[in-house]
């Protein structure tokens, strides 16, 4: 929300004027009935519901410490001495803990975290303040390496994955026009980004 949604809502208003927005943030899934809600962005493969989705766009996982940290500690050499570092992993699911680095034995890392957050903007302000490396996605964190904030870790070794953005949202006979302009504007201005560029 905060890193692709938020920039992107002066332009919508000033081309909807007359649709009201509500915007709010839960790392959890929400029931969208249950909280009368129109769509939802959900990040990473969707589960099997009646929900429908539009795809707007994906984002690469990339391991990311702060330099701070790493002159402190060192940079890992390798995936094994990912064990000697403080990780930061997520409270759930568990499958955001399997980071995408080239191994021995696969082309995932299941971690063992240090300390678990289970916010991404959490995990990005304890990496920004040095408190261990993280696993997220170049939307969340693209600025950070572009600054130098934020240093990737152990880049030969990461795998190509790529998390998918979607929205989702039920659809019944006709889809209201506010959420068909919502999803048109999200699909013309996070569509034409590459993985690289989401952020």
């Amino acid at each position: 929300m905060l890193h692709v949604i938020v920039p992107l809502i002066g332009e919508f208003r000033a081309r909807y004027p007359q649709i009201e927005l509500e915007l709010n943030s839960d790392d959890r899934f929400i029931d969208l009935l249950e909280r009368r809600t129109d769509l939802a962005i959900r990040i990473g493969v969707l589960p099997d519901s009646s929900l429908h989705a539009r795809p707007l766009c994906a984002s690469r996982r990339r391991v990311l410490a702060s330099s701070a940290y790493l002159q402190r500690y060192g940079m890992p050499a390798t995936v094994d001495a990912l064990a000697e570092h403080s990780l930061i992993g997520f409270t759930e699911p568990e499958s955001l803990n399997e980071w995408p680095l080239r191994h021995a034995q696969g082309e995932r890392w299941k971690i063992s975290p240090t300390l678990r957050a289970s916010s991404g903007d959490t995990h990005r302000a304890l990496a920004l303040a040095g408190q261990g490396l993280v696993c997220l996605s170049d939307f969340m964190c693209g600025a950070d390496l572009a600054k130098g904030d934020l240093v990737e870790v152990l880049a030969e070794q990461r795998t190509e994955l790529l998390q998918p953005i979607n929205a989702v949202y039920y659809r019944n006979s006709a889809l209201a026009s506010r959420i068909t302009c919502f999803l048109d504007f999200l699909s013309e201005q996070m569509g034409n980004k590459s993985a690289d560029t989401v952020h």
